[in-house]
């Protein structure tokens, strides 16, 4: 290979992202220093938290770059290695964007094992949405058996997660999503005990039929009006995970009503961003891969095919198309 593909941001979006917003480009191989290592990949992840990268809006991370490669996570297969701790045909996972090649330092991968994982499944309930779900569920909510959980965006790679995580802990997990379809899929493959559909117009009185002894725990996706209808359903002393805001990131309203709960309830109330704890990271990587290869947690993925699928894909994204958690596959 003397050249290969890689999608740019082309332009920042303005409400609603589009096509156009990318450019695919091929572009000369990159050279190999002393301590990096040449990765073809085999899966990218498209996640929510990109929508907030591409703005050039305030926010816990710098702004994606113009022209440069979309920021993402990837699993691929070692090509070439200048490194003494990776070797050519070893499968790592990093942060090489929307490419289909990329050059790392090895601290900046990590080498996994796909002998009883599968290798995408470290792009989800075994890397970064796993992550999340493991460290808001454990050090925010901190749930007890017995409790009432809410999960919010339930069939997604984070919610999934979370919610066979509180059925493992003895909890009531309800969750909710968009349509019938995977509803079912939350309750019937993913074990959670209810699951409110919020397109089916009777959000408020679902809930409050799924959740008769209120809630004690949120975990939220979602934002706007789910959050704020949940939050009237808490209960004193209820914890809430904050960890995506998917219906204000093309910049809706999402005023929030019933912020009087947070008083009234004594709730404690925390965002987070799941990279900024890392130290935590080995103990819930152990954690979810036994789960997952043990059959304990399961789940469910979209795959679009081929690179320059990435940007149509990343849009259904945003607007809840995908099942489970969404990928991009490239070999």
């Amino acid at each position: 290979m003397n050249t290969y593909q890689r999608i740019v941001l082309a332009a920042r979006p303005r409400g609603e992202v589009k096509a156009d917003n990318f450019r695919l480009e091929t572009v000369a191989m990159p050279p190999v220093g002393d301590g990096q290592v040449l990765v073809r990949n085999h899966y990218l992840s498209v996640d929510p938290y990109m929508r907030g990268r591409m703005s050039q809006s305030k926010s816990y991370a710098a702004p994606q770059a113009l022209d440069d490669t979309m920021i993402g996570g990837t699993a691929g297969l070692v090509i070439e290695s200048r490194h003494p701790k990776f070797s050519v045909g070893d499968f790592v996972v990093g942060m090489l964007g929307w490419s289909e090649v990329g050059v790392a330092d090895g601290a900046q991968l990590r080498k996994v094992d796909t002998s009883h994982i599968p290798l995408h499944a470290y792009l989800g309930a075994v890397g970064m949405p796993g992550m999340a779900a493991w460290y808001g569920f454990n050090q925010i909510m901190q749930p007890k058996a017995g409790e009432t959980l809410l999960v919010t965006a339930a069939s997604g790679a984070v919610g999934g997660v979370v919610g066979q995580l509180g059925k493992l802990r003895g909890c009531r997990v309800v969750g909710v999503a968009g349509g019938p379809e995977k509803c079912a899929y939350v309750v019937d493959e993913l074990g959670f005990d209810a699951c409110i559909d919020y397109k089916a117009g009777n959000l408020a009185a679902d809930l409050a039929a799924a959740t008769p002894s209120g809630i004690d725990a949120i975990f939220e996706n979602v934002g706007g009006t789910i959050f704020d209808t949940a939050l009237a359903r808490s209960n004193a002393f209820g914890r809430v995970a904050l960890c995506g805001w998917i219906a204000g990131y093309n910049g809706e309203d999402t005023s929030i009503k019933n912020f009087r709960y947070l008083l009234t309830n004594r709730l404690t109330v925390r965002g987070f961003i799941v990279t900024e704890h890392m130290e935590f990271w080995p103990q819930g990587l152990s954690e979810l891969g036994m789960l997952v290869a043990a059959g304990k947690i399961t789940f469910r993925v979209s795959i679009a095919e081929g690179l320059a699928a990435a940007p149509e894909a990343f849009i259904g994204l945003l607007k809840g198309k995908n099942f489970g958690k969404q990928l991009v596959k490239l070999i």
